[in-house]
């Protein structure tokens, strides 16, 4: 059972790219199909830390590798996003998302080579489950938009209008600052401890 976790952390990073083709396709099909993947991925987030604590189960690779796959499955949306549709995922938004995702994970590995484990802070897992409403929300109105009646035009009017960039650039902001603040609040915990 102390195994279930990691393995809930590998299948999210597994469903992405199966995710990533489905949402390719801009059909009905494809895109209901790429969000109920996302949302089994965003399910699988919040199961592995659940059962890591009542399991008793944490280890330093889920401590590394539960960041990791949280970053794969919404960097991965984010990048096919953008390239389907630039206006509403500006290519510059995705830039400073990776870049944070980048350097966060830089300072894991470091830590990681000298014995140590960085706690995820709970600022981090603000901005993840944020980030993971909002890519849930945008594939909910794609999906919308590929059907009919009053759904598709309520789905094409809020995607066409200004509310979606402006839950990005605060969503990007809030994924900047913890960046930031990972460099000034690092907590390790030490190989001894896990």
């Amino acid at each position: 059972m102390k195994g279930i976790p990691n393995a809930l952390t590998v299948v999210r990073i597994l469903v992405t790219p199966v995710l990533i083709l489905f949402l390719l396709q801009e059909t009905l099909l494809g895109q209901g199909t790429a969000l109920a993947l996302f949302a089994v991925g965003a399910v699988s987030d919040y199961l592995d830390g659940k059962l890591a604590r009542q399991f008793k189960a944490r280890s330093r690779l889920g401590r590394f590798l539960d960041p990791v796959a949280d970053k794969v499955l919404v960097l991965g949306t984010f990048v096919a996003l953008a390239a389907l549709h630039p206006v509403l995922i500006p290519w510059w938004a995705v830039a400073l998302i990776a870049a944070r995702d980048f350097a966060v994970t830089l300072v894991r590995v470091r830590a990681e080579a000298q014995g140590r484990s960085i706690k995820t802070l709970f600022m981090a897992k603000t901005k993840t489950t944020l980030q993971i409403a909002f890519l849930m929300g945008l594939m909910v109105l794609l999906t919308m938009r590929h059907t009919e009646g009053a759904g598709a035009v309520a789905a094409h009017d809020i995607l066409e209008g200004p509310v979606p960039l402006i839950a990005l650039v605060v969503i990007v902001a809030v994924t900047v600052a913890t960046g930031l603040w990972y460099f000034v609040k690092s907590e390790f915990v030490t190989a001894s401890s896990t």
